[in-house]
């Protein structure tokens, strides 16, 4: 039935106020606009949903029953209006960020705490995936924005990249079990066990293709999805781990990092975001502390 939704935000004001008059000044109608809407309302459903008499009015047992379920979707319709407004001003909302388990733990904590402060009312929502998988994410809408580590291979033309801090990545072992001194080669690596993280992530994007521009071939001792581990796994001594500099504890007494003879270039973490999509002032906000 194709019933216009003005009829039924006329009829629900005087629903509830059991007046034409006050439904016409809630309005900013006239009161007549205010009847002649009810009348094709009645008309349109073939109920009468008011008793009209000249003291008062009042509902029918089916105006009552139609109040039921109108009354909830004005509320809805409401409360749709209010959260985007609230949006708006940073007093509601909802902030959508994709990062790997490593920004998120290194870099973007304290901006977190420092945003949910400022704005404790936006509903902060984070999905760790790898920087290649935030990417995707990115891409098909499901976050506002990503924090990346860049080059990329997942990001698009469509989405506006920002540098926001520079690292580079390093060689870590322990000293116990893999003391090498002075500078080491690429291919003397390669007769140690390297670790390093999974093929799904930036970083072995990045160590694959350094091998390769020195006609090399990169076979990993073992693959993790975590710098962490990889740490872990290197202070044990299983093997040299491969990490970004920023990951290293600052006090190891175990752990060291190898002097490459190959200067890796540095790499950036950035933020992403779809520029065709549009940006909601909570992400403009985040965005801009970083």
């Amino acid at each position: 039935m194709d019933i216009n939704y003005e009829l039924y935000k006329v009829f629900y004001h005087v629903a509830v106020t059991l007046s034409f008059s006050e439904a016409s000044k809630q309005l900013f109608i006239s009161q007549s606009a205010v009847s002649q809407s009810i009348k094709v309302l009645e008309r349109k459903l073939n109920q009468p949903l008011f008793i009209r008499s000249t003291k008062r009015v009042q509902l029918t047992p089916e105006g009552e029953i139609l109040l039921k379920h109108i009354e909830p979707a004005m509320n809805l319709i409401r409360k749709g209006e209010n959260q985007l407004l609230e949006a708006n001003t940073l007093n509601g909302g909802q902030l959508r960020i994709g990062a790997s388990d490593t920004i998120c733990r290194y870099y973007l904590v304290d901006y977190l705490k420092q945003f949910h402060l400022a704005y404790p009312n936006v509903h902060i929502k984070v999905t760790n995936q790898t920087s290649i998988e935030c990417a995707h994410l990115l891409e098909n809408g499901q976050v506002d924005f990503i924090v990346t580590n860049y080059p990329n291979s997942g990001l698009s033309n469509t989405q506006n990249v920002r540098m926001i801090y520079e690292f580079r990545d390093v060689f870590v072992a322990n000293r116990d079990y893999f003391l090498l001194e002075g500078k080491i080669s690429l291919q003397k690596l390669q007769d140690y066990p390297i670790l390093m993280l999974d093929r799904k992530s930036t970083t072995s994007e990045f160590l694959h293709r350094m091998f390769q521009r020195c006609q090399l071939d990169l076979v990993p001792e073992i693959e993790l999805s975590s710098n962490d581990l990889l740490i872990d796994l290197a202070r044990i001594g299983l093997g040299i781990a491969f990490v970004p500099d920023f990951c290293i504890p600052r006090e190891d007494g175990q752990l060291y990092v190898l002097d490459l003879e190959e200067s890796l270039p540095a790499r950036q973490m950035v933020v992403a975001y779809n520029e065709n999509l549009p940006i909601s002032q909570a992400a403009k906000q985040f965005m801009d502390m970083l």
